[in-house]
């Protein structure tokens, strides 16, 4: 793999570009690997690459029904924080945001990582003593956030109206260190770097079957052959519960939509992140001048990638009240894609019921936030058994009544 640098830029200026190669392989599945990874978003890619990195397994495939990336990596709005309440969240959201800080150079690929800020306005009374809860936790956790009042989110955020009639604002949860980043580029840095270790990535791969004998897994079925494997990681979000019933068991999950929209570009307005839980919206301008906008999950089961006019009405309706400019603004496309919720609005990073066989879910809103540390965890337990962040987060705490409830953090689509 070409080294990207200002002299590699140099040098190929001076042969017009003509230079460069393909960013990842395009192979062929072989008959057998140590492990492979069902999903080819920024969870399984990441947790193939620490796998490579950490732990020297580099006889890996990634297989991917679509295209890389095409899935909820592709189709979210690309926050990245660690403000969480619960112990074991904020140890696995910080992780991954610590690591996003050095990504784009421990990949060699610039994932745009912009630590601009994140603030979560309290606009009821109830929320302000949540939030103040949660500043106490993030001290002890060693996160830094803090409460700022309606006079500091003003200065920070000049075009919002913190005097609204229905929901003023109160204060925030400030985490200075939080951001965004370019989700494509997550997904593409992680690929590149996996195939320089000599990983294949299988696009246009679906696993009809998972194979096992003995009470452990042997292999997949897939569109391209059967593939044989030693240990299998399920990483396909709100997929989970299809994947599992192929490998013969069920998940306390539900798939729903999650739905986004941007407008048309403007002149730089907004260079923090806002999300407002009780109106159930939050938005951010992306580097193209577009502003960036969400809201909750759709209120009912269901695999649908696409947007709808009842959920254009429900977010814009309650952020033009906190952002009035925003109602002169034209839409310019609209999205949707599947998440994969929990009872208590945590993930699953688990061994499953089938041996040998390791369960990457529910992350519902919270997936692409948390790529980094999800892969590095993932990858440890793939790789040895057990890892100090997922050890929390497996599926008998639901049948032990071990909930990590997430609720309030999760509420809003973020």
């Amino acid at each position: 793999m070409k080294r990207y640098s200002v002299f590699a830029i140099a040098r190929e200026a001076m042969r017009y570009h003509t230079g460069w190669g393909r960013a990842w392989r395009k192979p062929e599945p072989k008959r057998r690997y140590q492990v492979v990874i069902v999903g080819a978003g920024g969870h399984g890619l990441a947790t193939a690459y620490y796998l490579g990195k950490n732990f020297g397994i580099t006889d890996v495939a990634i297989l991917e029904k679509g295209w890389l990336g095409g899935g909820n990596t592709g189709r979210n709005t690309t926050i990245i924080r660690s403000n969480y309440l619960q112990d074991p969240s904020a140890a696995i959201y910080e992780k991954a945001r610590s690591l996003y800080e050095g990504l784009s150079q421990d990949l060699n690929y610039n994932v745009m990582f912009s630590p601009r800020g994140v603030m979560m306005l309290a606009q009821t009374e109830r929320e302000l003593r949540g939030y103040q809860r949660t500043v106490h936790a993030n001290r002890l956790q060693g996160i830094e956030t803090e409460m700022i009042g309606p006079r500091e989110v003003k200065r920070l955020c000049p075009i919002m109206n913190v005097d609204g009639p229905r929901y003023p604002v109160l204060g925030a949860l400030w985490q200075a260190r939080g951001g965004t980043a370019r989700h494509d580029a997550v997904a593409w840095g992680y690929a590149r770097a996996c195939s320089d270790m000599g990983m294949d990535i299988i696009q246009t791969c679906e696993v009809t079957a998972v194979r096992s004998e003995g009470g452990k897994v042997q292999g997949v079925t897939t569109t391209k052959g059967e593939i044989d494997c030693d240990k299998l990681g399920i990483v396909v979000a709100g997929h989970s519960g299809v994947m599992a019933e192929k490998a013969g068991f069920r998940l306390p999950i539900e798939s729903v939509a999650l739905q986004a929209l941007v407008s048309e570009p403007i002149k730089p307005c907004m260079d923090v992140v806002v999300m407002a839980n009780t109106v159930h919206g939050y938005m951010s301008q992306s580097d193209k001048g577009e502003m960036v906008i969400g809201g909750g999950t759709d209120g009912f089961v269901n695999y649908a990638q696409r947007g709808s006019f009842q959920h254009i009405e429900e977010t814009v309706r309650a952020l033009t009240e906190t952002f009035p400019m925003i109602s002169r603004l034209k839409m310019l496309r609209q999205w949707g894609g599947i998440v994969d919720v929990t009872g208590d609005r945590s993930p699953i990073l688990s061994k499953t019921p089938l041996g040998n066989c390791y369960l990457n879910c529910g992350w519902g809103t919270g997936g692409f936030k948390a790529i980094p540390g999800s892969g590095w965890s993932f990858a440890e337990l793939m790789a040895k058994g057990h890892s100090p962040l997922t050890a929390e987060f497996g599926l008998d705490r639901f049948r032990e009544g071990r909930f990590i409830d997430e609720s309030v953090a999760a509420g809003v689509a973020h």
